[in-house]
């Protein structure tokens, strides 16, 4: 879809203001009648705030989806495996519920996969209800009986922060995808990193393409095929430094995702000495969307990307190569406090 900004107008800006009243934010009253103005772009970046997308005022293709998901309720309607898969607040509250209930349905990202439909059908067995893995009005009923305490951290939380305690994984005959978002000199770095860690023993999978880069859904899709242990998407950041972002929203994060990138965050700062703008969670779709755990690394405005810099790629594939192998060990206790 075409982006929709400030000083746009028309039904596509109504349509968008409609769905940001619903979801509780404000407009002023004179630009209620389609005009995109400082108030609509105001809601919109509250909305994306709110929701784990990167804060530009602008609807593009995942704001948009994500406003659209925004207005289903559990209930609304039927949900069940399918392709494409249901996505929806009405998903992630139905993942809410069962992993709250002990029943595990996954991240809580909204997307109804297969791993919520082993949840939904292991509480309809432990209801002696028709364990089908459709939830309709009578399943929700059932969910709605038990009273599940919201508050606090899921039990799909709880379990991967206990994993991330232990060693990451093995990182010779691992698979991990690498992928590439911005300027052509971020392609010559994920090529860097796809070398590097080949020559560590790993089994890199580029998802770039040999021209244009394919969707990102098709990106996604073959990420997911490929059962990957890691993913890695590297991107150009408008600011100066060094930031990584890794699956959440305000409500729910990865913490496997976390602590991977926190250790490549460290690495790049500490090998290229570049500002360390921090981790923080996002949620826009190779981040939401892919199984393993993803990692968005944003580096500096990038003349040297730009550039090829060929001493700076190097390096910064170097310590992204060496984030992963120190992602790979345990992590240390915490410390009592």
């Amino acid at each position: 879809m075409d982006p929709i900004a400030r000083g746009a107008g028309g039904e596509a800006v109504r349509d968008v203001q409609r769905r940001l009243l619903g979801a509780g934010l404000r407009i002023d009253t004179e630009e209620l009648e389609g005009t995109f103005g400082p108030s609509t772009e105001a809601s919109v970046r509250g909305f994306q705030q709110a929701r784990g997308l990167p804060v530009d005022g602008v609807v593009g293709t995942e704001t948009w989806g994500q406003l659209v998901e925004a207005g289903y309720r559990l209930g609304d309607r039927t949900l069940y495996l399918r392709s494409p898969a249901f996505r929806g607040d009405d998903v992630r509250e139905l993942q809410q519920i069962l992993n709250a209930l002990g029943f595990d349905a996954g991240k809580q990202d909204g997307i109804f996969g297969r791993r919520t439909a082993d949840g939904v059908r292991e509480f309809q067995r432990n209801v002696a209800a028709k364990a089908d893995g459709i939830v309709g009005l009578d399943t929700v009923r059932e969910m709605s009986r038990f009273r599940p305490t919201l508050e606090g951290p899921s039990r799909a939380i709880v379990r991967e922060e206990e994993a991330a305690r232990e060693p990451g994984f093995a990182l010779e005959g691992s698979i991990v995808a690498i992928d590439a978002e911005g300027p052509s000199g971020l392609d010559a770095l994920a090529t860097a990193i796809a070398a590097e860690l080949e020559r560590r023993g790993a089994r890199p999978l580029l998802l770039l393409g040999s021209g244009d880069p394919p969707p990102v859904a098709d990106r996604i899709r073959r990420a997911n095929a490929s059962e990957a242990a890691l993913l890695l998407s590297v991107g150009a950041g408008e600011e100066d430094g060094c930031a990584c972002f890794h699956f959440g929203t305000p409500s729910t994060h990865s913490p496997m995702g976390r602590r991977l990138a926190a250790s490549i965050l460290a690495s790049l700062v500490a090998r290229l000495e570049l500002e360390e703008r921090g981790v923080y969670p996002r949620s826009v779709a190779i981040l939401r969307e892919t199984r393993m755990p993803a990692v968005l690394i944003e580096l500096q405005g990038s003349e040297e990307l730009r550039s090829s810099d060929a001493a700076f790629i190097e390096g910064a594939a170097a310590a992204v190569a060496d984030g992963i192998e120190a992602f790979s060990r345990p992590a240390p206790e915490p410390r009592p406090s």
